[in-house]
């Protein structure tokens, strides 16, 4: 199951790289400059150039390497897209409890946004497998930490929007299990090397907080 590849992943790395403008042609080099570097969650948004394509690519290329799968999956035929391309992940903005189940349904790992308490109860009673607290730059953690209190224990809880690696230090003592990095890790056009220079800086920062 994905879920179980998801959870081995996470429970090395928590980190989740989101490659929002991402092309096929820059896929190769990115993913394996992540995986080189440590991350072994992968993500591209499905409003990213071709995405379905990439993530072809990288489920190919990096097979028993890393989990890889969509970003911004808003409806069931995205879904069955992803499904169809080999991706093993699902990610929303938002809580769709019909994408949540689908996803579920495809034998896909699911990590839907969620900004309430109400939101993350209704993803957890769809399925999901992790949360994910979206946008976490227009929240504070100590709303994270209030809603850690009645969230179950064993669902990991990540952190996106805005992070930095900075940042997590204050997230992971109010309760993130991981983070979601976007523009802070990944841009459209950036090099490789600066991908991976970046992810290095990301993973030195999550090992100061064990």
């Amino acid at each position: 199951m994905n879920a179980e590849l998801f959870e081995r992943a996470f429970s090395q790395c928590p980190l989740v790289a989101i490659l929002r403008g991402l092309t096929p042609g820059e896929a190769p080099a990115v993913g394996d400059a992540l995986v080189d570097a440590g991350i072994t969650i992968i993500e591209v948004p499905l409003n990213s150039p071709h995405p379905l394509e990439s993530i072809g690519l990288l489920a190919r290329r990096l097979a028993g390497r890393a989990v890889v799968g969509a970003g911004t999956v808003l409806t069931i035929e995205q879904v069955r897209q992803v499904a169809s391309a080999g991706g093993q992940l699902i990610v929303s903005p938002n809580s769709d409890p019909e994408v949540i189940r689908a996803g579920v349904a495809a034998g896909m790992a699911c990590a839907p946004g969620y900004y309430t308490a109400t939101e993350a109860f209704a993803a957890l009673a769809a399925g999901a497998h992790a949360l994910k607290l979206f946008p976490a730059d227009s929240a504070v953690p100590a709303m994270l930490k209030a809603q850690r209190a009645v969230l179950p224990r064993e669902v990991p809880v990540l952190a996106v929007g805005g992070i930095t690696p900075d940042t997590m230090a204050a997230w992971r003592t109010a309760g993130a299990d991981g983070f979601g990095l976007g523009s802070n890790l990944y841009r459209p056009g950036k090099p490789a090397s600066a991908v991976a220079a970046d992810a290095r800086r990301f993973l030195q920062s999550l090992s100061e907080l064990a």
